[in-house]
């Protein structure tokens, strides 16, 4: 991957980070600093990518937590072989799309017990760190309990983020997630004392602790009580999954992803339709560029919507990963012209992922993303001890027939996706993007930034971003407004989105010279550290 782009020291920016031992880049310093801790007692990049990514279910609460879901991809120490593990939760055993339909729903209801699927991310991070960690479980969840009883400044971008959808909290999670009614101040310190607890009992324990006795009855009597299905059965049958990962090739570079129910063929799919054109001929923050992303964007998610579902409901993977998928969709794209959207499943638009990846200095390298899908998830906690529900159900859709239909038992169709970049068959990069449904674009495009356009993994991070969804053409302030205007004059619909699209964290693995190269998105609060 040669890098073409020095940075302009003249403006400001970040560099990437270098270091030869070990690197952690995610989205919050506190974790960040606690993985690079772990690996500084003898932690390897499982245990650390653990201890970080539980610590941000606190530093970053509105986007994560015990109650969520996570995927990992996994390249042990002295191999490149990559294990793709699957943390997402399935619906309770009790849960009916044809009832919903005959309540009056089109879609499942974002703020209900309907949308709560069981959660995944507490028996994956057990899982991994018994089949992958060289530290104690409590040594690894040592950072985050510590931090939910004496308490994290909460930072400018995630304040901005919880006040924001302060309103959603219902019921219990107002206590737990407001302070006096309101949302935490830029630097107010909030506690978690009850996770602190539960943290303590997973640690001794393991994933018995959450998914039986006390703390599972805790979610399921709060569910209960909420109208939901739930059940201690479904609970303590919930078990995590090692698959093997998928991929596809752009020019000398293999995208890694993995499988349904992950939408990461969608972003090889894109890349293969990329492939067709000529992106390097064109200027990286043109038009041009932006309008034949967005259309292959749009294809390749009509694809995504009509086939990805849990991996027992998904049969037309290998068409979407065909070559000749992608040649007969990009000959659809117009130069000039924009197509009309793409039909959008039933999922609400949501933005709200924590990313962590790290390696360690045996080169074992561990690319996670972890997530309680919308923000602050349903917006509903348990009584006892404030476990945040995700809403990743409202990821099913209601259609009669469709693979990705609402049931029983079922693994709705992910948005979050970990990624990991292979060259001349040798793991080189970890990376994930952010951002919800901008995944599978943010990946495709962050390679294109590397290939094409020759930058470094921070640049590929910072440089502009645009992403065409439900109808919208959503356009960085990065871009120019003649950018805008040619893009208008081509028939996007034009917006300006709030904040930045997404984040992204990236480590590149130079074999050659024997160190890490780290970059982290600015659109966020956090950072890589190395040693």
């Amino acid at each position: 991957m040669p890098y073409s782009r020095p940075r302009d020291f003249h403006h400001p920016g970040r560099s990437a980070v270098f270091a030869q031992n070990g690197v952690c880049a995610t989205s919050h310093p506190l974790a960040a600093k606690a993985a690079v801790d772990i690996l500084q007692q003898g932690g390897n990049a499982a245990d650390a990518a653990i201890a970080g990514a539980v610590l941000l279910g606190l530093c970053e609460p509105q986007m994560t937590g015990l109650g969520g879901d996570c995927f990992a991809l996994i390249k042990p120490a002295g191999q490149d072989q990559i294990v793709a593990l699957n943390g997402s939760g399935r619906a309770p055993a009790g849960l009916d799309a044809q009832a919903l339909r005959d309540a009056g729903h089109d879609t499942v209801p974002l703020g209900g017990p309907e949308a709560i699927t069981i959660p995944g991310a507490v028996d994956a991070f057990c899982t991994m760190s018994a089949d992958y960690g060289l530290l104690e479980l409590g040594q690894v969840l040592a950072p985050a309990i510590r931090y939910a009883e004496e308490g994290v400044p909460v930072a400018p971008r995630v304040a901005f983020d919880w006040a924001e959808a302060a309103d959603r909290l219902q019921g219990t999670a107002r206590d737990f997630y407001l302070a006096a009614g309101q949302a935490p101040r830029v630097g107010q310190v909030f506690h978690h004392a009850p996770q602190a607890e539960l943290l303590r009992r997973i640690a001794h324990d393991g994933r018995a602790a959450f998914y039986e006795g006390e703390v599972a009855q805790d979610m399921v009597d709060s569910l209960t009580a909420l109208g939901g299905t739930h059940s201690l059965d479904d609970f303590a049958s919930t078990r995590c999954d090692y698959t093997t990962p998928i991929s596809g090739s752009y020019k000398d570079i293999e995208l890694v992803e993995h499988p349904p129910n992950g939408q990461g063929a969608a972003a090889i799919l894109l890349l293969n339709i990329l492939s067709h054109f000529d992106l390097a001929a064109m200027d990286p923050l043109g038009s041009q560029r932006a309008h034949i992303e967005a259309e292959a964007s749009k294809l390749a998610y009509d694809a995504r919507n009509r086939f990805i579902a849990d991996p027992d409901h998904t049969a037309r993977l290998d068409h979407m990963l065909a070559p000749e998928t992608a040649a007969k969709l990009a000959a659809l794209i117009d130069p000039g012209r924009a197509m009309p959207a793409a039909a959008t499943l039933t999922e609400a638009v949501h933005k709200d992922t924590i990313y962590i990846t790290v390696v360690d200095k045996d080169r074992m390298a561990v690319s996670l993303i972890y997530s309680i899908f919308k923000s602050f998830g349903a917006g509903l906690a348990s009584e006892k001890f404030g476990i945040l529900f995700h809403n990743r159900g409202a990821g099913f859709t209601l259609e009669p027939g469709h693979p990705n239909e609402a049931g029983p038992g079922k693994r709705p169709m992910h948005t979050i996706i970990p990624g990991m970049l292979r060259q001349n068959g040798r793991v080189v990069m970890p990376f994930g993007v952010m951002g919800g449904q901008y995944q599978s674009c943010g990946h495709a495009r962050f390679v294109t930034n590397l290939i094409d356009f020759g930058m470094d993994p921070q640049q590929a991070i910072d440089a502009p971003r645009c992403f065409a969804y439900d109808g919208e053409l959503r356009v960085e302030a990065g871009y120019t407004s003649g950018v805008v205007e040619e893009l208008a004059e081509m028939g996007h619909a034009v917006m300006r989105p709030v904040t930045g699209i997404g984040g992204a964290q990236a480590i590149r693995i130079d074999h050659d010279l024997g160190v890490l190269e780290a970059g982290s998105d600015p659109r966020k609060d956090g950072c890589a550290i190395g040693y």
